[in-house]
């Protein structure tokens, strides 16, 4: 996948980069989906993507919490929600549900890192992929990236 870093920019409403993220979107205080704008959408996107990963987590391949497809822009500008959240195609995250699975480090592991990634694709997402399954198969159809980075510990 090559660098496709411009004008593409991920905001949460309830915090910025490298910010504690608020308990009420923790998968065991409230597990509620944040809200997410991605702004800077160039030209020629047909779809955008936004992938959850913790790769602080003590698994082999991090751990996936959210895989969101379908997203349109609006113009430059597309918006994720809580009200919006079940409007998108979802596929699995790393305990194989097609849901928003909130952070949840163990217990004395330390701050954990949660990249929120989007991807502005030149193509439509076929199916449900999971993230490893996406980024190998639409890498070369990225236009554009970039994520937000929140921290979270137990």
């Amino acid at each position: 996948m090559p660098l496709n870093i411009k004008d593409l920019t991920v905001r949460a409403r309830d915090f910025g980069p490298g910010e504690r993220i608020p308990d009420r979107h923790a998968a065991d205080h409230g597990n509620v989906v944040p809200e997410i704008e991605i702004t800077g959408i160039p030209e020629g996107t047909v779809e955008l993507a936004l992938i959850v990963h913790d790769p602080d987590a003590p698994l082999p391949h991090g751990f996936t919490h959210w895989v969101v497809y379908g997203i349109e822009p609006t113009g430059t500008t597309a918006t994720v929600s809580p009200e919006t959240a079940g409007s998108f195609r979802q596929g699995p995250n790393s305990l194989g549900e097609k849901a928003w699975s909130g952070p949840q480090p163990p217990a004395g592991h330390g701050p954990h890192h949660y990249y929120l990634w989007a991807y502005a694709l030149g193509i439509a997402v076929s199916g449900e992929p999971a993230r490893e399954a996406f980024l190998a198969a639409y890498g070369e159809h990225v236009i554009e990236q970039n994520r937000l980075v929140g921290t979270y510990s137990a």
